[in-house]
């Protein structure tokens, strides 16, 4: 499984970089701009409003230390010019070194303010990215009877963490395969969807019946639910009765087919050679956590024609509702048919690529996709081609 930042690309970080020297180089070109006006034969421009700003730039780019090196090099420079033009006992110089004093306190405070912040945020961040690496475990590249690749696109959000989940297991009824998307953000995202993935874990052993998998995993969410307290936070109650999960569930068995149960996610796509088709389903059903809107006959799998060489892309509804500068959503259908890649890994990269080229770079939600390949090739016989 590969993870990627969806705005982080190369040029954007080179862009970004060449800001920030630039804003650090501020400071010492104000001072510089001082020291040559004042020491030249117009040094009776009137300089002090120069020196003030500059401990003010520093705080932008530089730590609390660095901040007060520019302030007192700042004062340096001041008392230098002072003293070459004769200029002490006059209220001018009194009063700009008042002003700069007073500027350069303030910006070493604001300096380590936000020093304080940038720390807690990146900490926030690693936990986050540990949450997620947590909730989306790397797929192996084979199993059973089908080659697998998978990928991640985080959105831009500073430290909010998304609500996709996937999996895939081998089992002894066949290789069986889930990915949602948690209405939401943040911790409370996390949480319904572990309770998913781990209720899904457990029960693909177990469960002949995917739809009693099914069952399984909003019994979960249901008991995830369950354990937030109302009494003692009720703005987290309502962030929670808010939620639910779209959840696609597949398996895929020893024979020319695949098996499905959509809860309100969108459809699967089958590709080879250049066509593409949707596994729609028959009955639409509502997501996990909407179960009262469960109506109808008992919730059975539909089976759908699944042979060798055909591929399988499930996917959350970040890939469908990426858009670009004329706010188009991505095509991905028609993109799909002109695709190409020898291995599922290198199929789904050239996807990737098109996704982020649409974007432009900036996703607004994250996004994930598994791409899975019928071999009919019995397990642990190697492929042409493989060690």
């Amino acid at each position: 499984m590969r993870f990627f930042r969806s705005s982080a690309d190369r040029g954007a970080y080179g862009h970004s970089r060449k800001l920030f020297v630039i804003a650090r180089c501020l400071p010492f070109a104000a001072l510089a701009a001082v020291v040559t006006i004042e020491l030249s034969p117009v040094h009776v421009v009137y300089t002090g409003p120069l020196l003030s700003p500059a401990p003010a730039l520093a705080a932008v780019t530089m730590g609390p230390l660095g901040t007060g090196a520019v302030a007192g090099l700042a004062l340096l420079v001041s008392s230098t010019t002072a003293t070459v033009n004769h200029a002490w006992g006059t209220q001018q110089v009194y009063a700009n070194m008042a002003a700069l004093l007073l500027v350069a306190i303030a910006s070493v405070v604001s300096s380590a303010v936000r020093v304080r912040r940038t720390r807690e945020l990146t900490q926030v961040r690693r936990i986050a990215e540990v949450s997620q690496n947590v909730v989306l475990r790397p797929l192996p590249t084979r199993m059973g009877v089908v080659m697998a690749a998978s990928v991640y696109l985080a959105a831009e959000r500073g430290a909010q963490i998304g609500g996709d989940l996937y999996e895939a297991m081998t089992t002894r009824f066949g290789v069986r395969l889930i990915v949602g998307d948690v209405r939401g953000k943040g911790l409370a995202a996390v949480r319904s969807a572990a309770a998913v993935l781990g209720a899904f874990r457990e029960a693909v052993h177990y469960e002949r019946d995917l739809a009693e998998v099914m069952h399984r995993c909003a019994a979960a969410l249901q008991r995830e639910y369950a354990l937030l307290d109302r009494t003692t936070d009720p703005r987290h109650w309502e962030e929670q009765a808010e939620q639910f999960v779209t959840v696609l569930l597949a398996q895929v068995p020893d024979d020319a087919t695949i098996q499905l149960i959509n809860r309100g996610h969108p459809p699967p796509l089958i590709v080879q050679g250049g066509c593409v088709r949707t596994l729609d389903p028959t009955r639409p059903l509502p997501p996990l956590g909407l179960e009262e809107f469960l109506t109808g006959p008992p919730i059975a799998t539909e089976t759908y024609p699944f042979t060798a060489g055909e591929r399988l892309l499930l996917h959350t509804d970040g890939v469908l509702e990426a858009r670009n500068r004329s706010h188009e959503f991505f095509p991905l259908p028609e993109t799909l048919e002109i695709l190409d890649g020898a291995t599922p890994e290198e199929y789904l990269d050239r996807l990737r690529q098109a996704l982020v080229r649409h974007a432009d770079g900036h996703l607004t939600d994250d996004a994930a996709m598994i791409l899975i390949e019928r071999t009919d090739t019995a397990p642990g016989i190697a492929l042409p081609g493989e060690p």
